[in-house]
């Protein structure tokens, strides 16, 4: 990682903030790493609402929480919008969820049993604002925006 992506984030112990947080990455590789920062504070029966326009980056995000919980092979980490869910091998596990292409988001949340899935590691919802009424809580609340071209603002929110 480049000096110009460590210092745009924010210190470790403070990552994960109690009410709200905002940090600019840049680049693919500050995107990773400030995945793998967040998967730090993470434990079993998190979850981690992601929202941002296409492009944005929720998957490489995802990529960085995958590898930072001990993903072997960050290529294993794709977005699931044709089939909804991954699991990756971490510890704890990580169930990865893409409800873009959901037709009843609220309802496959159920059917896709991601009160189960909390009880046994952490779940990410990319595209979570289709069913933010019925996203658990407590969760963190993750947006991204296109800053510039690959320059992305980042904002960490505790939902309780």
């Amino acid at each position: 990682m480049s000096a110009a992506n460590a210092a745009a984030l924010p210190p470790a112990a403070v990552y994960l903030p109690a009410v709200e947080e905002t940090f600019t990455t840049s680049g693919v590789a500050g995107t990773l790493a400030a995945g793998r920062r967040i998967a730090s504070r993470l434990r079993r029966g998190d979850c981690v609402a992601l929202v941002g326009p296409l492009g944005a980056g929720k998957t490489v995000l995802v990529r960085g929480i995958a590898s930072g919980l001990g993903v072997g092979d960050e290529r294993l980490v794709a977005s699931p919008t044709y089939v909804l869910v991954h699991e990756y091998p971490t510890s704890p596990p990580l169930y990865h969820i893409d409800l873009y292409r959901t037709v009843s988001p609220a309802a496959e949340l159920v059917d896709l049993g991601v009160e189960e899935m909390l009880g046994e590691g952490i779940v990410a919802v990319e595209w979570a604002d289709k069913a933010a009424a019925s996203l658990p809580r407590p969760r963190w609340d993750i947006a991204i925006a296109i800053a510039a071209r690959r320059r992305r603002r980042v904002t960490i929110r505790r939902v309780e």
